[in-house]
């Protein structure tokens, strides 16, 4: 399950790539995507930090995507918000740590089914973008998802 967060951020990045005008103010993005402006401002000062969008201060300031919507993935923003894709440490690619209770990563029957399910979400979260968001692009059998 995504975190709340997870789902703000995503919905505030489809309210900005949907935007027709350059910049969207952070009300304007709250109103819209019916996210609490306050938790919408702690998301998007992440996503400024982690360089997904940035913003012009004043009266017709607003926000805006640093990189092309097809460019940045589902996958960039889970580890940005979220962050690991792995269920346990010892499946992480990024986020690596042994197991305490486990002597053997190699033959560790749960380790090796959570790494296989970490590549295939991740094998997703990889070849969804935020444009496919934006646009309801969800064609499975096209990008061969083999969903």
């Amino acid at each position: 399950m995504i975190s709340k967060k997870m789902k703000y951020a995503l919905k505030a990045l489809i309210e900005i790539v949907n935007n027709k005008e350059e910049l969207i103010s952070a009300g304007h993005i709250a109103e819209k995507a019916n996210v609490p402006i306050k938790f919408l401002e702690q998301i998007l000062t992440e996503l400024r930090k982690g360089h997904i969008i940035s913003s012009v201060k004043g009266s017709f300031g607003g926000y805006y995507l640093l990189k092309e919507p097809k460019t940045i993935t589902i996958a960039d923003i889970y580890r940005l918000i979220d962050g690991p894709i792995a269920w346990v440490p010892c499946a992480s690619i990024n986020f690596y740590e042994t197991c305490k209770d486990c002597p053997n990563e190699d033959t560790c029957n749960i380790h090796h089914a959570l790494v296989y399910l970490r590549n295939e979400t991740l094998r997703v979260l990889q070849k969804m973008t935020i444009e496919d968001l934006a646009i309801g692009k969800f064609n499975f059998e096209e990008q061969n998802w083999s969903i």
